[in-house]
């Protein structure tokens, strides 16, 4: 089953449920991917609607953190428990040995040298991770074992 079958499914569930809350931040969910599909001119596979879904959880993480900062624990709370809801659409998330030996894979199969070589490893790690791991820790960990400046 496609994950935006899925949703659908969990969307009228909520609806049958009367969960205002879960209800409000599935239908949030399914516009954010149908605003994608459209400016893709098509529907998402799996991965292109997991990419979406986790950039709405760094969203609403970033808010969260910002809200927390600015004494509003409750917003703040929301906003995870919204995280919680979408994540259950994700796949797992990689452990962090899983995650650095993948990062190690993908260095020797670039044939990375120094910092300058950061893209290449970058665009053959991504489309393995999409949705498992967030960009900017996997950027840091590349970072940390690639020798040299990025210069």
């Amino acid at each position: 089953m496609k994950l935006t079958e899925r949703l659908n499914l969990d969307l009228r569930e909520a609806l049958k449920r009367k969960d205002a809350f879960r209800l409000s931040v599935l239908r949030m969910a399914r516009a954010s991917l149908q605003n994608a599909a459209i400016d893709k001119r098509g529907e998402l596979d799996d991965d292109e609607t997991a990419a979406v879904l986790a950039r709405e959880i760094r969203k609403r993480r970033e808010a969260a953190a910002e809200y927390r900062r600015l004494g509003k624990e409750e917003v703040a709370a929301d906003l995870e428990r919204e995280v919680a809801i979408i994540a259950a659409y994700l796949p797992a998330p990689l452990t962090p040995d899983e995650l650095d030996r993948l990062v190690a894979e993908a260095v020797a199969e670039a044939q990375a040298r120094s910092q300058r070589d950061l893209g290449k490893v970058m665009a053959l790690l991504m489309p393995r991770l999409r949705g498992r791991a967030d960009g900017a820790e996997v950027s840091r960990r590349v970072r940390e074992l690639l020798p040299g400046d990025p210069a």
